[in-house]
């Protein structure tokens, strides 16, 4: 059961992490120093848990939603054809900016910040638009945490207490007013408020719905990975909130996904929790 589980764990870390992982997992927790937040504190906690990989993709399909932000994606990021490669950078800038040393974390933001000034574009109707306007900055930051929180809450080894909940929204802003978002919530009720202000905003466009079906039906995936996948697809799915189903042509199925699909979701981020995490020393 050991070699089992060792092999599962590298499996899925060499998949999240890309081929470089296990280089920036040494840097990101070997080098000493004084890191962004505190070992043990809720950012922590919920992105070191097996549920950011619903949160994840539940983050994904709630970008979509934006027409701008979308529309960057679309005409700017290699989702299609670089789909792990995206997700290992994405994983990696996480994972440096909670658990790594702070003058790591300062970098990564200054390379994100520097790639997003090279992304800009038009909408359809002429509208510019660019990854460094803070408000969309803060579309995606809201999308992130509101997703990286609710799939903790459902899917997470160890739930957060409310209070532990503000402050995970805090510890988040902090990164996100790095990155050039503003206004960012410093409470899971402002947190709700911020999502509320932004509905009139969303939609679903054509490319946002490519943009799911690709990540649903059509991901670069072995044949063998792909049941496991669908599981964290359908509960990601089953966190999103019932108004982007249409839009999105989401399935709505509210009494399975309360039952089989969150079981299912259960398993599913319990074996992924057991394979990567170091066994107990007897």
């Amino acid at each position: 059961m050991a070699d089992l589980r060792s092999m599962l764990g590298e499996a899925i870390f060499t998949r999240v992490a890309g081929p470089e992982g296990a280089r920036h997992r040494d840097r990101i927790h070997g080098r000493p120093g004084p890191r962004l937040f505190e070992p043990g504190s809720p950012i922590t906690r919920v992105h070191g848990d097996a549920s950011m990989f619903v949160g994840g993709i539940r983050a994904l399909l709630m970008q979509t939603l934006h027409p701008a932000a979308m529309r960057g994606v679309a005409e700017h990021s290699g989702y299609r054809g670089d789909m792990w490669g995206r997700l290992a950078r994405t994983s990696t800038f996480l994972a440096t900016t909670t658990f790594g040393h702070a003058e790591d974390a300062e970098q990564a933001i200054a390379v994100v910040r520097r790639i997003h000034e090279r992304v800009t574009g038009t909408m359809p109707d002429g509208t510019p638009y660019a990854a460094t306007d803070p408000h969309l900055l803060t579309w995606v930051h809201l999308a992130e945490v509101d997703s990286f929180l609710r799939a903790h809450t459902v899917y997470g080894a160890e739930p957060l207490t409310p209070a532990e909940r503000d402050e995970y929204v805090a510890q988040v802003g902090e990164v996100a007013r790095r990155l050039g978002a503003v206004d960012v919530p410093s409470t899971e009720a402002e947190l709700d408020a911020a999502l509320a202000a932004y509905r009139p905003e969303l939609r679903g466009t054509p490319e946002a719905r490519e943009a799911v079906r690709y990540l649903m039906l059509r991901p670069p995936l072995p044949l063998a990975a792909r049941a496991p996948y669908g599981v964290l697809v359908a509960a990601a799915v089953g966190l999103m909130p019932a108004w982007t189903r249409l839009p999105l042509r989401l399935p709505w199925l509210p009494v399975s996904e309360r039952t089989v699909v969150r079981g299912l979701g259960t398993a599913a981020t319990g074996t992924i929790r057991w394979a990567m995490s170091p066994p107990a020393v007897s």
